[in-house]
């Protein structure tokens, strides 16, 4: 669930810079620098921070000619259905213990 979290925290700020700052790399480092001190601020925990990175990375980076929010919503639908394929076969298919 962390990284459901972490995706959702790094794709709002990731579509926000994206959208006020095009393809400007300076915006991409300041972005996962601030990030940092938001997920520090509210003790998010490790876990999430990485996804929070990338998602917003990728946001950022991935912005053809459609809309930056679109992006993100899309990146945390992907994020979403794979979290939820993973419970879900972990659930039906558990792991032996030796």
């Amino acid at each position: 669930m962390q990284g459901l979290a972490g995706t959702a925290i790094g794709a709002t700020p990731g579509a926000a810079a994206a959208f006020y700052f095009p393809g400007n790399v300076w915006a991409l480092g300041i972005s996962l620098f601030i990030l940092g001190l938001i997920c520090a601020l509210f003790r998010i925990q490790r876990v999430a921070y990485p996804y929070a990175g990338i998602t917003l990375a990728l946001v950022m980076l991935a912005t053809g000619s459609g809309s930056v929010w679109l992006t993100a919503i899309q990146r945390f639908d992907e994020v979403s259905l794979g979290i939820g394929v993973s419970l879900f076969l972990a659930t039906i298919w558990p792991e032996r213990r030796p």
